[in-house]
């Protein structure tokens, strides 16, 4: 039997064809930048923003308008120069920390005994001071920091809404609701407020989703910038406390100590130079009268300031504005406390503790601006009926402008 291989067949004519076939190329080698989630803009964030920029807007038009009808010298007919209309009141301190330091080497710089710039976290100088870098001028500076910190802020606070009120497109009430609220000249100009939310409102968000290394990172960046920061701290503490067992992330919990650091350091630097562990404390209250007092010694000596005839007008019509914020703040931590919202029932409380046993009420209307519970429920308030978002604007509008034109014509405006 012969075993033979089947040799290989020659191809046959119409097994050929008529022209090659075109090799099919490789795909294009593209690289992708992939963005963040985080980071990315939908339709309801590009409202907000548009909402942000034309609120800045209306408050160079009237930083414009005042600095013509209100200058320092009637006579001098021409109007204050821009950086002064819109540098007042802490302005000044955070200029002069960024500037010169706490401690500075030169006699020339070194603070006057009113000064009590230790009172000031480095925070927002520290952001100054890097923005100065970038742009020349100090007012700028102060003022691109707040530009840039408020739109993250805004962003944010639609972000936080949108967990709370029934439509996406609602959330953009809430951040109405901020921008047109009476103190909310103090989102533009070189203040902390800005930058305190731009760090605070991320933290919050971070937490909600439990990614705690974040949130944590976040808080210490606030904490950084405004004492504030530890109560939003204490907040956080109380999120994670009822909702870390149910979720298995109790192992995050050492990351919580990470926001109180800064402050830590801060007390740890001042004491360094002035031998002083509570040199802030001291700061504050040679400064602005912030000794501790019972909370109802403290609302008495504020009612007698606002309706006693003891100071001048405008100062006692701003003590009103305390004792009316007062309320507010007291209303909002009873009514979070009842939606049995506690994280954020103990951050505003905290906060009213601290500014209602002092002294006197010392800038609890600008407090409201980092009360973020208080914008998403109000927001919520007037979804139940429309004619409440127009009477909360037809009040609050005017009173936003009133506190402008003050703070930008150089009288105490909180």
């Amino acid at each position: 039997m012969t075993v033979t291989e089947d040799a290989p067949r020659a191809p046959r004519a119409q097994d050929i064809p008529d022209t090659p076939p075109t090799p099919t190329p490789p795909p294009p080698l593209r690289t992708r930048l992939r963005v963040p989630r985080a980071l990315r803009l939908d339709a309801a964030d590009r409202d907000v923003l548009a909402l942000y920029l034309l609120t800045r807007v209306t408050l160079l038009l009237i930083a414009y308008c005042t600095a013509w009808l209100f200058p320092r010298d009637p006579e001098a007919h021409r109007p204050d120069s821009f950086a002064e209309v819109v540098g007042r009141w802490d302005w000044d301190h955070y200029l002069h920390i960024a500037r010169d330091g706490y401690f500075p080497d030169d006699p020339a710089a070194r603070p006057e005994p009113w000064d009590n710039r230790e009172a000031f976290f480095p925070g927002f100088p520290f952001a100054l001071r890097a923005a100065h870098l970038v742009v020349g001028d100090w007012t700028a500076a102060g003022l691109l920091v707040s530009l840039l910190a408020g739109a993250v802020a805004v962003l944010a606070l639609g972000r936080v809404a949108r967990q709370h009120l029934p439509e996406t497109s609602d959330s953009r009430r809430a951040v109405l609701l901020l921008l047109v609220s009476p103190c909310a000249v103090f989102l533009a100009v070189g203040y902390t407020e800005s930058l305190f939310l731009a760090f605070a409102l991320p933290a919050w968000l971070a937490a909600r989703r439990d990614a705690w290394r974040l949130a944590a990172l976040l808080t210490a960046g606030a904490t950084t910038v405004r004492v504030t920061g530890l109560f939003l701290l204490a907040a956080l503490v109380v999120h994670f406390a009822l909702t870390a067992r149910r979720r298995g992330v109790v192992r995050r919990l050492p990351w919580l100590a990470v926001p109180a650091l800064p402050p830590l350091l801060y007390v740890w630097y001042l004491h360094g130079r002035t031998g002083d562990w509570m040199a802030w404390k001291h700061a504050q209250e040679r400064g602005w009268y912030r000794q501790f007092h019972a909370p109802w010694e403290s609302w008495s000596t504020t009612w007698d300031a606002a309706f006693g005839h003891g100071h001048s007008s405008a100062y006692a019509l701003l003590w009103q504005a305390e004792l009316v914020a007062m309320v507010v703040g007291i209303a909002a931590v009873a009514l979070l406390a009842r939606a049995r919202r506690w994280p954020e029932a103990v951050y505003i409380a905290l906060s009213l503790w601290a500014l209602g046993t002092s002294y006197w009420y010392m800038s609890v209307p600008r407090a409201t601006l980092l009360w973020w519970p208080l914008w998403v429920g109000l927001a919520a308030w007037t979804l139940r009926a429309p004619w409440r978002t127009a009477v909360w604007l037809f009040l609050s509008a005017p009173l936003a402008v009133v506190l402008a034109v003050t703070y930008f014509s150089g009288r105490w405006a909180g």
